[in-house]
């Protein structure tokens, strides 16, 4: 870089739902993309009433607002990574894809979101198949767990879980034949002492593990996970080192969780844990 070149900030995209409670969502993308050093933006495709405990609402926002959101934004502000969440129904699923098409953003992240912590549902099972066929193929990654691995295969969460290499495999074909699209398989919903996420393009695979967490706080956390990838993604252009920085900042924003006192259920992770100060029990901070 010669000097006196400033580096440019990554405007990144956020596509999802809101939780009111900021630990999932747009709010919880928002966040974990500030923290990754990106400016971040939102589109809006459904407003659900939710907290720490479950899902009690789901409305979405009509695929037509959806459209103009996103053609308004792409009008006016350079994009250079997508991160798209939860979708809800067909309609807005194709008003998604559509846009990508027109668009054609650098990176596309897709969270298949389908099942809140609480296991409330946010996907209609009857989208489940157009999320498979017409947005999978437009991924640059997807960012499944265990159970949406499943759920996308059709094959049952065990399966997934007895092999989850050839489960990599198998989502990687759901992609499509073109070059440059990786599938993530999550690990979180294994077993052991180390957190494992797989990521292949369907030809090598690289694993990334950090020691597993317990803890309750993991609201959100494939949400916060799939945003600092597209905020890294934007930052870097390289998907190997984008996985490896997102998974490390994943990981500090859970071991850092129980610092907030958020709800009485599954509370959110930590998503400014390197930022914010430590507070002690009796309220001082360590930066007074």
């Amino acid at each position: 870089m010669a000097d006196g070149q400033k580096k440019r900030i990554p405007h990144v995209l956020s596509i999802a739902g809101v939780d009111p409670s900021g630990g999932a969502g747009v709010l919880a993308d928002i966040k974990a993309m500030s923290a990754c050093g990106a400016y971040a933006c939102g589109v809006i495709t459904a407003l659900t009433a939710q907290n720490t405990k479950g899902v009690t609402g789901v409305m979405p926002v009509p695929a037509a607002f959806v459209t103009e959101q996103l053609n308004t934004l792409f009008e006016d502000v350079r994009i250079d990574a997508v991160k798209i969440g939860m979708l809800n129904d067909c309609e807005v699923i194709e008003a998604v894809a559509s846009a990508i098409e027109r668009w054609k953003p650098r990176w596309v992240v897709l969270d298949p979101v389908m099942v809140a912590k609480s296991m409330d549902r946010l996907l209609r099972e009857d989208a489940v198949e157009r999320l498979r066929t017409r947005l999978l193929p437009l991924a640059s990654v997807i960012t499944p767990n265990i159970p949406e691995a499943g759920e996308l295969l059709g094959i049952p969460t065990g399966a997934v879980a007895e092999d989850p290499e050839e489960s990599a495999r198998k989502l990687r074909q759901l992609m499509g034949r073109r070059e440059g699209a990786w599938v993530l398989l999550k690990g979180g919903h294994l077993s052991g002492e180390q957190s494992t996420d797989l990521l292949t393009d369907g030809l090598a695979t690289a694993r990334f593990s950090e020691p597993r967490i317990e803890t309750a706080n993991t609201h959100g956390t494939g949400c916060t996970l799939s945003s600092a990838l597209a905020a890294y993604l934007a930052s870097t252009n390289d998907m190997l080192n984008a996985v490896r920085l997102a998974k490390a900042y994943i990981t500090g924003a859970i071991r850092h969780a129980d610092e907030l006192d958020v709800g009485s259920g599954h509370g959110p992770t930590h998503h400014f844990f390197a930022m914010w100060p430590k507070v002690d029990e009796g309220g001082a901070s360590d930066k007074a």
